[in-house]
């Protein structure tokens, strides 16, 4: 048998080729098939060659032994060990796995009756044993391998999810801790907006972590109770969080006069998160001593909330990166580079969307952008 594979190598490729090209093809290329069935023909001669010559030893070291005991550690299972992990990463099925060693089995046997080649029992025996053995091992890489990929994209996922939650506890926390700040040096009563700030921020991190403890707090940009809400005093709320955040910041904040009687509807929670999440990535990254803009206004039936800084502009291509998990471009490094993920997600969540215009030298320009609610 070893002396027909060897004169018939090119014929086998090019039918177990064929008969791959029936199936759903992956685009892979040669090279990162290199490991598959060209390979295991070649180990299969060696191996065939071997028992011939009566050495059985060489034989089981190649391909291992029959039940596949310690056959990972063979030639012909390390081989197969890369091929299952070449094909996981290209897109293939463990059925797929399988039917690639399968493919040159029937070619073999096609082609040995074509060309009226008997074969012993004894070489059937080594070539199941050797195809047993390579399928086993190329199913069990795969197998892992895709288990380790599922793993890790589901602790990803999890990060990400407690990044938001932690992400979000910060913001509540901060806002609270601004506004006893303010309470605290009896410059303003208790009774006033100040201190209806603070309960809000305690309330707010009452929710956060009360969805935590029952397993319900879904990712940002689920969509929750949607109610229809005044632009103006939504805008009023969100300029006088950010106001403590001036004082603290050194920062110059203008809010332009809001037009009456425009509305939205979302979840008022979720969006007034992303705006603040916007104004304390504005305060963070802007100049001292410079300006932050909050201006809301009507473009035909959209209502848009622009959140212009000083920071100077964008490094080169982070435009298209910063809305990304986990990204962070300057050297503060004191969030979790989620802010701007999360306000992202909430809007297209709520039926609008979340752009970046960078102003080179000056600094950036973030528009929400929502639908208009008509009254």
């Amino acid at each position: 048998m070893h002396r027909f594979l060897s004169e018939n190598r090119e014929e086998l490729i090019t039918r177990c080729k064929a008969k791959v090209a029936q199936r759903p093809w992956r685009g892979a290329t040669l090279p990162q098939l290199a490991n598959g069935i060209p390979l295991f023909l070649e180990q299969l001669t060696r191996t065939l060659q071997a028992e011939e010559l009566g050495d059985l030893a060489e034989g089981t070291r190649i391909s291992g032994p029959s039940g596949g005991a310690g056959s990972a550690w063979t030639p012909m299972g390390l081989s197969a060990t890369e091929h299952g992990h070449d094909l996981l990463d290209l897109g293939y099925t463990v059925d797929q796995v399988v039917h690639d060693y399968g493919d040159l089995c029937q070619a073999v046997t096609d082609l040995a009756v074509e060309r009226q080649q008997p074969f012993s029992v004894d070489q059937f025996r080594t070539l199941n044993r050797c195809l047993d053995n390579a399928i086993a091992d190329a199913v069990t890489e795969f197998t892992m391998h895709r288990e380790v990929k599922m793993w890790r994209r589901q602790s990803d996922s999890e990060n990400e999810r407690l990044g938001v939650l932690v992400h979000e506890l910060r913001n509540s926390l901060q806002t609270a801790s601004l506004a006893f700040t303010a309470l605290e040096s009896g410059m303003v009563p208790i009774v006033g907006s100040t201190g209806a700030l603070l309960k809000r921020s305690l309330n707010a991190l009452t929710g956060l972590l009360d969805r935590a403890l029952n397993d319900v707090r879904v990712q940002a940009g689920t969509r929750g109770q949607q109610h229809a809400f005044a632009l103006d005093a939504f805008v009023a709320e969100a300029g006088q969080i950010a106001s403590l955040e001036s004082a603290a910041r050194a920062c110059q904040l203008v809010v332009p006069a809001v037009e009456p009687g425009v509305a939205l509807a979302g979840n008022r929670d979720h969006l007034m998160a992303a705006l603040v999440n916007l104004l304390q990535n504005a305060f963070k990254f802007t100049h001292a001593h410079s300006q932050i803009s909050l201006h809301a206004y009507v473009s035909a039936d959209r209502v848009l909330i622009d959140v212009s800084d000083q920071c100077g502009g964008l490094p080169p291509g982070f435009a298209d990166e910063m809305f990304l998990p986990f990204s962070q471009g300057s050297f503060d490094r004191s969030g979790l580079g989620l802010g701007l993920t999360i306000a992202r997600r909430t809007l297209e969540a709520n039926g609008g969307s979340l752009t970046v215009q960078d102003v080179p030298g000056i600094g950036c320009i973030f528009t929400m952008n929502l639908p208009r609610f008509s009254l």
